[in-house]
């Protein structure tokens, strides 16, 4: 399938109510927002989105509500449809397609978990079945799923078994795998960088597009980054990357992913609170994290 993500990909948060339930009118502030920092496309009901804490059918309406905002806003649209069970992650593939997604993205199971790439294969090809147009990218995240495959090799069987197979969105902390994949003879899937803190060492292996969680709500630092990068000024991309993991280090020590919904709050787009069982965070302890992100100059440097 011919497609190639480029920029960032911002892995957006499913917004909130106070009482937990999924605040579908936040979705427009958030592509504007997004798009005015300069991302390129949104990536849904991933990770950072708590997928795996959100019914099928919260999934199915987020979708729909993206898909009538992201073109709007000239933003890609990925619909993340990993599930653990086959009937609901083809209906999030139909759902994505109806909703007008621009490629579709799935995690491994994660109870009953494939032994290898080619169950790992055989499970997506069954999931893909709905809409094999789609451009499908696997969501290699090993530290979640517990799911550890090769997956140059998977790369490979893919081209074959699904129709749509277009790259990797590459959360996975094996660098040699990835400049193998780069290095493979007459094909070149399209590998989406997943490590924000790492984003300078994903440019110089070869990726082009990054999808992350951050990008939310410090676009222009890593912008910044890639047009370094781009200009050939190694100094000024490795000092704006050090700012990235320092301000990764920094609200990862409060809990990353509420941490990161609160800070979201403090850039002017409210997402409200993460879902158990994740953890809220308490007042103070937002208070103690606006503190710790002044103290490194987060507000003068990450969002403009």
């Amino acid at each position: 399938m011919s497609i190639k993500l480029k920029g960032l990909i911002a892995a957006v948060h499913t917004p909130m109510h106070a009482d937990f339930t999924v605040n579908y009118d936040r979705v427009p502030a958030q592509a504007e927002h997004l798009a005015k920092n300069g991302t390129s496309g949104v990536f849904v009901t991933g990770t950072t989105g708590e997928c795996h804490s959100l019914t099928t059918g919260e999934r199915l309406k987020l979708f729909d509500v993206w898909g009538r905002v992201a073109h709007r806003n000239g933003l890609k649209f990925i619909a993340h449809v990993g599930h653990n069970n086959l009937p609901d992650a083809q209906a999030l593939v139909r759902s994505a397609r109806d909703a007008g997604a621009d490629a579709i993205s799935a995690m491994a199971p994660n109870f009953f978990k494939p032994a290898d790439a080619e169950a790992l294969l055989d499970w997506f090809a069954e999931v893909a079945k709905p809409a094999p147009e789609l451009p499908f990218y696997f969501y290699d995240i090993p530290a979640m799923t517990g799911v550890t495959v090769d997956t140059a090799e998977f790369v490979v069987r893919a081209r074959k078994n699904i129709p749509g197979m277009a790259g990797v969105k590459y959360t996975n902390p094996d660098r040699d795998q990835l400049r193998a994949i780069f290095a493979m003879n007459g094909y070149a899937p399209d590998m989406l960088f997943g490590c924000d803190e790492e984003l300078l060492e994903g440019l110089q292996i070869g990726c082009r597009g990054a999808v992350g969680s951050s990008y939310n709500f410090s676009a222009p630092l890593y912008r910044r980054i890639i047009s370094s990068f781009d200009e050939g000024n190694t100094e000024a991309a490795q000092r704006e990357q050090g700012r990235s993991a320092e301000m990764i280090r920094t609200i990862a020590k409060h809990n990353y992913t509420p941490a990161a919904k609160s800070v979201m709050a403090m850039v002017g787009v409210d997402c409200g609170p993460a879902r158990p069982p994740l953890c809220t965070l308490a007042r103070e302890s937002i208070g103690n994290l606006k503190q710790d992100l002044e103290k490194i100059g987060f507000f003068d440097w990450a969002n403009s």
